[in-house]
């Protein structure tokens, strides 16, 4: 089983690294070529591939780089240290949080009004499916200079704007969830005499659960993606979104790459902890893995 699980994550993650270790050459070659020229030099490809392997600023890091330079900003740094990978990660992580927690609370109570009522269903669904269409990069700026004009500033801005993506597949997917009882079983707590109420708590959120969960880790990666472009148009010094912009102004290719893994990193294990709650609740309800 074990195996079955590890060999295939592995040989992609293989993969990857070769196909990244060629285009570390490919892309960081005719940088190498250009130094040597200015300097009246000739260079060989062996002495290419070492330099591509090693620039201070290349266009593509190598993995040992991004590698030591993510061990040495989580490591060798205090994590109240601004240098610190773990002190950024942690600033996006709380927008990321407080996004998702008012996302998906929103999402659910939505989906339980548009299931219960057809004309909410047929007044917000379209709109709801409308607001996703809308590029998330041109609604963070006007929404954070917009809270900002009327003294709101600080965590919740950033949220708001993981909420606005967080909380549309946790109602698309509740809906599904709720819906998800056949007809026999809708008949049978009808037989029983059972209000709304009751085929809500008894039957429709039970049988939603799998939905549930499947959409919430969704939506906890997708507000890791909203906190960090909330923090690109606000020139925000500190976060994951910050240690991107100061990279990207003065050429820190690698400070790039590293806060992209470490945003990588820090959605894994979110989405990870999401599937142990819902196999601890799925289990708890009697459900078979």
């Amino acid at each position: 089983m074990l195996r079955e699980r590890v060999l295939p994550v592995a040989t992609v993650v293989f993969a990857i690294l070769a196909i990244w270790c060629v285009f570390v050459v490919v892309m960081n070659r005719q940088f190498v070529e250009d130094q040597a020229r200015r300097a009246g030099q000739e260079i060989s490809f062996a002495e290419v591939v070492k330099q591509s392997y090693t620039l201070e600023r290349p266009v593509l890091p190598s993995p040992h780089q991004v590698a030591a330079e993510l061990w040495d900003t989580t490591a060798n740094k205090k994590i109240t240290s601004k240098r610190s990978l773990v002190y950024h990660a942690w600033i996006t992580l709380s927008s990321t949080l407080l996004g998702f927690a008012i996302g998906s609370g929103f999402g659910i109570i939505l989906a339980i009004a548009i299931v219960h009522n057809r004309t909410m269903e047929r007044s917000m669904m379209p709109w709801i499916i409308a607001s996703q269409t809308i590029p998330i990069i041109a609604i963070a700026p006007m929404l954070i200079v917009v809270l900002n004009a009327i003294g709101i500033t600080g965590l919740l801005p950033k949220a708001l704007i993981s909420t606005y993506l967080s909380f549309f597949p946790v109602a698309v997917g509740m809906v599904s969830g709720l819906r998800s009882p056949d007809a026999l079983q809708l008949d049978l707590m009808r037989t029983y005499n059972a209000n709304d109420r009751q085929v809500l708590w008894k039957l429709r959120l039970p049988s939603a659960m799998p939905y549930l969960f499947t959409s919430l880790k969704i939506a906890i990666a997708i507000s890791l993606v909203g906190a960090i472009i909330a923090e690109l148009p606000t020139g925000a010094v500190a976060g994951l979104g910050a240690r991107l912009l100061s990279g990207s102004y003065y050429g820190q290719t690698v400070q790039i790459w590293s806060a992209l893994f470490m945003a990588a990193i820090l959605a894994s294990i979110l989405v990870a902890i999401v599937g142990v709650a819902q196999a601890m609740v799925l289990k708890r309800m009697g459900v078979k893995p």
